[in-house]
């Protein structure tokens, strides 16, 4: 089965190429041209739409009642489908700290876990936690934060069957900068975050191989003009990419239009640091063994700190445009191309000939109107 969708503005992170036909085949793009002659089974008109590469969200805990802690094969696949509905077409499945038990338990269900073709695939684990500091705990649980430990990290590597694709790490706790050297040296990206680094710790973090920053603003060391801190850090140097939750409630618009006029898209990534609550009613739910209080206002603790987000990376998306009124191409570097190239992925993050056939389709609103998975229409809002 092939699809073919005529007469679309093709969007990529450098250009765009308005009334085109892209043909996907057998899981790939196969041809982008204009006026394909095509034998296909399924034809969609895209005229006045927009075609961009299918989001990938680096940062995403759970969706749909479920969570990468469940350590549930059923429960990833639920997820997984789920996540189709608002253009997701792959994700990291991310951990929160908790005991050593807990965490490998999710390792090794994710060790044997097979994407399959009706759902976004699951590139790998995000390790947030148990190797970050007490002073910026947020959601995660502080009895069981410990000091990073490469015996621990390598242990967990090879439960996980080499899928350990990111780590937030506090690079100031002890055995920290050597953790940041060596997990990074292993191609794993090290992101810093829940972390009370000084502006000079983050200098030698990124000297060591620290790539990026985890949901900035939200649980670093503050900004001050004496002391840049974590965010400081994150915003200046340019060797780190700077993961943003769009909702408006972990960062204030202005918050989001500043990141955007000092990193620019090329600097950013949108992640969505989904929980359980997402695409649920409102309510009380769990994470990392925490009660979860879910309100129009977000997803807080008892005690006020947030805990993930029920965002939607299509509504990421649509607000970062917003806010910014960036170009089409810079969306698509914020919510797709950058992550790829972080994740050193050889097939996603652009719309080219021979790469996967994943992609969202777009109306010029910014609405989401298709989802594409492996070519096959995943997702139909209309």
């Amino acid at each position: 089965m092939s699809l073919l969708i005529r007469n679309i503005t093709v969007v990529n992170a450098t250009h765009r190429a308005e009334q085109m036909d892209v043909w996907m085949k057998d899981g790939k793009i196969a041809q982008i041209a204009q006026h394909i002659d095509a034998h296909t089974t399924q034809q969609l008109d895209g005229s006045g739409k927009f075609l961009l590469p299918g989001f990938i969200d680096m940062h995403i805990h759970g969706s749909a009642q479920m969570d990468t802690m469940d350590a549930s094969d059923k429960g990833l696949h639920l997820m997984a489908q789920s996540l189709l509905k608002e253009g997701t077409t792959s994700f990291l499945a991310t951990t929160i700290t908790q005991s050593y038990d807990r965490i490998e338990r999710a390792l090794a269900v994710i060790a044997q876990f097979q994407s399959q073709p009706d759902e976004a695939e699951l590139l790998g684990i995000h390790i947030e936690g148990p190797f970050v500091s007490k002073k910026r705990a947020g959601a995660q649980p502080l009895e069981y934060m410990v000091q990073p430990d490469m015996e621990v990290f390598q242990k967990w590597q090879a439960l996980s069957g080499q899928k350990i694709k990111q780590i937030t790490i506090a690079p100031e706790e002890p055995n920290g900068m050597a953790a940041v050297q060596a997990i990074a040296a292993s191609g794993v990206v090290v992101s810093i975050g829940h972390a009370d680094a000084t502006f000079e710790q983050m200098k030698e973090a990124v000297r060591l191989g620290a790539t990026q920053g985890t949901h900035l603003y939200n649980q670093m060391r503050p900004f001050h003009h004496r002391d840049p801190g974590v965010v400081g850090g994150v915003l200046l140097l340019d060797a780190l990419k700077a993961e943003l939750i769009v909702d408006f409630i972990h960062a204030h618009q202005g918050a989001v239009e500043m990141v955007y006029r000092l990193k620019g898209a090329d600097g950013i990534i949108l992640i969505t640091d989904g929980m359980r609550a997402k695409g649920m009613p409102y309510g009380d739910y769990d994470l990392g063994g925490q009660v979860v209080h879910v309100t129009a206002t977000g997803a807080h603790l008892a005690n006020g700190a947030l805990a993930g987000s029920i965002l939607t990376m299509n509504q990421a998306v649509c607000n970062m445009q917003q806010v910014t009124n960036c170009t089409w191409e810079e969306l698509v570097k914020m919510s797709s191309f950058n992550a790829a190239q972080q994740l050193q992925l050889a097939a996603k993050g652009q719309l080219v000939e021979g790469y996967d056939a994943d992609a969202v389709i777009m109306d010029q609103h910014c609405s989401l109107q298709h989802t594409i998975k492996a070519g096959h229409i995943m997702y139909s809002a209309i």
